[in-house]
C-alpha cells in the first residue's frame, strides 16, 4: 500500500505529485498551495506529498517505510504541521513555524512544512516574506478551500494544485474498505455528504449525527409558520452545542491519555507536582471554550449544507435533471417533489441565496440562534 492509496478520487493530482517526488530534489518548487473543497482531502494530500518527498522510496513501496509512517503520524522531526482546533491560527503560531522553517533539517534533505488556511489577513502577511524567499531546505505546503481564500500576494508566489470533489461511488468505496459499515450505509452516507470524505465517515459511523441531519431535513420541509422556525432553530443550536461538547471532551480526553502515556503514567496514577502545570494546560477553560466554539461552527456549517441540499434537489426536479445529476435527499423525495411544485424556480434560487446569506452572517460572528431563526422564517413557503 503506497502513501497515496488512502486518498480518494484524486488520481491526476497523485500522478503529478508522485512524479515530482521521484524527480530531482533541486528542481522542486518550494511553495505550494493545495486547494480543494472541504472534505476533498487537501491536508491528507499535503501529508502524503511530504511523506513521498522525505521517504527514500518516495512513498511507493507496498510496505510503508519508517519515514513514511513518521510523517503520516506527525512525528517526523523535519515535517511540521500547523493546524488548530480553534477558529483561527494565531500570529504567534505562524512566527514559531517560520523560526522552525529556517533551521536545517535534522535527518533529511528537506524540511517540509504543511500549513492550513485558518489565518487572518494580518497573520498571513507575517508568512509572506518566507513564501517569497523560503529557506534553502524548506518546502511550504499551504492548504485552502480555493486559491481565492488566500491573499493574492501569497497565491501568486505558490504553485497551485486543485483537487476534485470525490464522486459518491469513490467515497462509498473508501468507507466500505476502511470501516465496518454495510455497503448500503456507506452509499447513503457518501451521497448525503456530497463528496466530503470526513462528513461521509461521520454519517456512516455516528448514528446520532445522521439522526440529527434527518430531523433537520424533515423540519425544514415541514416549515409552515414562524413558531416552527423558532422551535427548529432552537433544536438545531442545542444539538450543535451537544455535538461540539462531546467532540471537545473526546479530544481533551485523548490528549490527557497521550500525556500520561508519554510520561509513563497509568490512567489511575496521580499527576506528579512537577508535571501538574503542563497537564493542566491540556484542559484550560479558555482553550476548551474555543474548541467548543470551533466545533459548534463546524456542525452549523454542516447543517447549512444539508439545508442547501434540499433546495438543490428542488431545483433539480424543477429542471427535469434528476436522471443526469440525481437527488441528494432520496429518502425525502416525496416531500421535496411537493415543495418543487409549491415553489417556482425563482423561489428555490432565493432560498439558496438565503442559506448563503446565513453562512456569511455566521462567519461575521452573528448570533447563531438569531441567524437560524431568521433563515428558517425566510424558508417558509
Amino acid at each position: 500500500m503506497s502513501v497515496w492509496d488512502s486518498l480518494v478520487g484524486q488520481k491526476p493530482v497523485i500522478d503529478m505529485l508522485s512524479r515530482i517526488a521521484q524527480g530531482d530534489p533541486s528542481q522542486i518548487t518550494q511553495s505550494w498551495l493545495i486547494c480543494g473543497p472541504p472534505g476533498s482531502g487537501r491536508s491528507n494530500m499535503a501529508r502524503a506529498f511530504a511523506a513521498a518527498l522525505e521517504s527514500p522510496d518516495h512513498g511507493m513501496s507496498a510496505e510503508p517505510t519508517r519515514v513514511t509512517q513518521q510523517v503520516l503520524a506527525g512525528t517526523h522531526p523535519d515535517v511540521t504541521v500547523l493546524t488548530t482546533n480553534k477558529v483561527t491560527i494565531g500570529i504567534d503560531q505562524v512566527r514559531e513555524i517560520i523560526t522552525t522553517s529556517e533551521q536545517m533539517p535534522a535527518t533529511a534533505p528537506w524540511r517540509i512544512i504543511e500549513d492550513v488556511d485558518r489565518m487572518l489577513e494580518r497573520t498571513t502577511n507575517v508568512l509572506l516574506k518566507e513564501i517569497e524567499e523560503p529557506a534553502e531546505h524548506c518546502i511550504w505546503l499551504l492548504c485552502a478551500p480555493s486559491a481565492q481564500d488566500v491573499l493574492p500576494t501569497i497565491r501568486s508566489r505558490t504553485r497551485i494544485v486543485n483537487l476534485a470533489v470525490p464522486s459518491t461511488q469513490a467515497v462509498a468505496g473508501f468507507l466500505t474498505s476502511t470501516t465496518n459499515v454495510e455497503p448500503k450505509v456507506a452509499q447513503r452516507a457518501a451521497r448525503l455528504a456530497e463528496g466530503h470524505i470526513g462528513i461521509a465517515k461521520l454519517y456512516a459511523t455516528d448514528e446520532r449525527v445522521m439522526s440529527d441531519r434527518d430531523e433537520l431535513v424533515v423540519g425544514v420541509l415541514n416549515l409552515a409558520r414562524a413558531s416552527d422556525a423558532v422551535l427548529l432553530a432552537g433544536n438545531l443550536i442545542d444539538n450543535a452545542k451537544a455535538q461540539a461538547e462531546a467532540d471537545a471532551n473526546r479530544i481533551t480526553a485523548g490528549q490527557e491519555a497521550e500525556f500520561r502515556r508519554i510520561n509513563g503514567l497509568a490512567p489511575s496514577d496521580r499527576i506528579p507536582p512537577k508535571l501538574r502545570g503542563a497537564f493542566n494546560q491540556i484542559a484550560k477553560k479558555d482553550d476548551v471554550k474555543r474548541l467548543v466554539t470551533r466545533r459548534t461552527r463546524d456542525v452549523l456549517d454542516r447543517a447549512l449544507n444539508s439545508i442547501a441540499s434540499i433546495y438543490r434537489d428542488v431545483a433539480v426536479l424543477q429542471n427535469n435533471a434528476e436522471d443526469s445529476v440525481g437527488l441528494i435527499n432520496l429518502e425525502n423525495r416525496s416531500s421535496i417533489t411537493e415543495l418543487s411544485v409549491r415553489l417556482n424556480r425563482a423561489g428555490a434560487v432565493t432560498r439558496l441565496d438565503e442559506v448563503a446569506h446565513a453562512r456569511k452572517r455566521l462567519a461575521g460572528n452573528g448570533n447563531p440562534l438569531l441567524v437560524f431563526e431568521s433563515l428558517f422564517c425566510a424558508l417558509i413557503p
